[in-house]
């Protein structure tokens, strides 16, 4: 590490801070071995945090821009790709934490008084930054309300309620990469050209005309088996179709922004939407990640201490179940419930535009 930067000629310990960093694990207040590893654990989360905050910021910010050039595309990719197996290591350290015995655990559990995971600040605010919204969380509960009455005491408790504050007023990573899709050339017709709104109409017209005949295929093939009751069948079928229409006409009005989703997935092989794909994957790749975590955090805690009632007031397991359930890119799953299969899809236009012959 000598001569790091110009900064003059920094130890391995000056450059880490390891120094400092190796006081806070609270060897002061004598802790256990046990108090020692959950502290280090949770201190590891936190550190992980931070990198999760920066990678997801910067991919908004490349996403944020009007139009996005090309290029940037593969750089938000490695931002997402990059937090996706910080998630994925943050899962298998649960495992680590899974070596503390439940009596273990109990020996210092009093200690921690009503401290909680739930005051993780850093946890509601890459929340806040991917898009997390309060109406699907738990009891539709408000996620800084908690940081409002620990702002009472001042200080940095009052600067964390800050800059959640601001946190929630920015855009989210969501809906920047939404208003991206929004911009996507739908068979050959580019966002605010004339006679876009006709051609994405069509397109979206088209695919559902396929989507029905689907539907209405698998009627017919499930009341010709004559195991299955055909009014039954042909209720959730009409029902899977109320479904895609609703998501791609909402309130009566075509969604450019799905209707670009959807030609993505559809037309996928298409070289001009090969970055596009990559970057929908990344997005789903990495909420898929952050579900597993989730998941794994409660087994872990059920494992150590059961159905207890967790250290800051919530149900613990349960509380922990539910929030694995949340889904904050939803558009980017349901998309996948309407597709239909390629030789069903609305015959490409302007294949030349996206690199493609079809005759190849």
């Amino acid at each position: 590490m000598s001569g790091y930067g110009g900064s003059g000629n920094w130890t391995y310990g000056d450059y880490l801070s390891l120094h400092e960093l190796l006081k806070l694990q609270g060897e002061e207040r004598e802790v256990s071995s046990d108090e020692m590893h959950f502290i280090i654990v949770h201190q590891t989360f936190e550190l992980w945090f931070k990198q999760i905050i920066r990678e997801l910021t910067e991919a908004r910010e490349i996403l944020g821009q009007v139009p996005v050039p090309e290029d940037d595309i593969p750089r938000a990719v490695d931002h997402l790709a990059r937090t996706t197996e910080i998630f994925r290591l943050m899962a298998s350290q649960w495992t680590v934490l899974e070596t503390l015995t439940p009596q273990g655990f109990l020996a210092f559990r009093d200690g921690l008084g009503t401290a909680s995971g739930f005051e993780s600040f850093q946890m509601r605010e890459f929340e806040a930054l991917l898009g997390l919204e309060s109406g699907d969380r738990l009891f539709g509960m408000d996620p800084l309300a908690t940081f409002r009455k620990l702002a009472e005491r001042g200080g940095e408790d009052a600067e964390v309620l800050a800059r959640l504050e601001a946190r929630v007023q920015e855009e989210t990573l969501y809906d920047s990469l939404m208003r991206w899709i929004e911009r996507t050339p739908i068979m050959g017709s580019t966002y605010g050209s004339d006679g876009d709104e006709g051609e994405v109409s069509e397109y979206v017209s088209s695919h559902l005309d396929a989507h029905r005949r689907i539907c209405n295929e698998a009627v017919e093939k499930m009341s010709a088996l004559g195991d299955r009751d055909p009014g039954s069948v042909r209720e959730r079928m009409d029902a899977a179709h109320d479904s895609a229409v609703a998501f791609l006409i909402p309130e009566g009005d075509v969604s450019r922004a799905r209707a670009g989703l959807l030609f993505i997935e559809s037309y996928r092989e298409l070289p001009l939407l090969t970055w596009p794909r990559r970057l929908i994957d990344a997005f789903v790749e990495l909420e898929e990640s952050m579900a597993k975590w989730r998941h794994d955090h409660a087994r872990m805690v059920e494992r150590i201490i059961g159905k207890r009632t967790g250290t800051g007031g919530t149900s613990g397991v349960d509380y922990l179940d539910a929030t694995a359930r949340y889904r904050i890119f939803k558009d980017l799953w349901e998309v996948r419930t309407i597709l239909v299969k390629p030789q069903d899809r609305p015959e490409l236009k302007s294949s030349e535009f996206y690199g493609y012959n079809v005759d190849s």
